[in-house]
């Protein structure tokens, strides 16, 4: 078995975490309070802007062979995850420009920078994210959200291109080199961040 697929194996049950937790089983019903998903939207868009910086910073490091992995996922998250919340911030009246970053934000994103200056360990970091939509994208989309604005963001992390994206960053991920023991520390870490994540709107200290 691939160390990316051990990996998966283990972050199945912060999978399941994330499902009945309420922002997500908001989302999944589609109904969710639009100021939560507003406060969430704005949360993450500003680390998104950072998990594009991941991917700068990973592929200055990378081998010839994934240059262009980790390049397409950097324009990827810039321009489609991205385009995804500033059209979802129009609709909820987010404001992305004027957001802070909460403490979940800062952790997480402080987190994946500073394990992305090693290039295998940068790459088991932020699989928990990648990872953890695709498949929650796939779970949701199973029962899709009758509200349009959420159905549209079950719908993009679903997409084929996006698990696509995923399946390359596994692939990365286990021609790395990196310690595997070192590999299930970070990708623990990180799932640990991910299931935080979503507690952002409902924590007055996280907007």
């Amino acid at each position: 078995m691939s160390l990316a697929a051990r990996l998966e194996i283990l972050g199945l049950s912060s999978v399941e975490e994330q499902l009945n937790h309420p922002t997500v089983v908001g989302i999944a019903e589609g109904t969710l309070p639009e100021p939560v998903f507003r406060s969430w939207l704005e949360q993450d868009y500003l680390f998104l802007l950072d998990y594009v910086r991941v991917f700068a910073r990973l592929a200055w490091q990378a081998p010839q062979a994934h240059l262009g992995d980790l390049v397409d996922l950097a324009h990827a998250t810039y321009h489609e995850e991205l385009s995804l919340h500033r059209s979802l911030a129009a609709e909820f009246g987010a404001d992305l420009d004027g957001a802070t970053k909460g403490a979940p934000c800062a952790a997480y994103t402080a987190f994946l920078l500073d394990s992305a200056a090693s290039y295998g360990a940068g790459l088991a970091a932020l699989y928990p994210c990648m990872w953890g939509y695709s498949t929650l994208g796939a779970r949701l989309a199973q029962h899709p959200p009758a509200e349009p604005r959420y159905r549209r963001w079950v719908d993009t992390y679903a997409d084929p291109g996006f698990a696509a994206l995923t399946r390359r960053c596994a692939q990365m991920i286990d021609e790395s080199g990196v310690d595997p023991a070192r590999a299930e520390e970070l990708f623990r870490e990180g799932l640990r961040h991910e299931l935080a994540f979503w507690d952002v709107p409902l924590n007055p200290s996280g907007h």
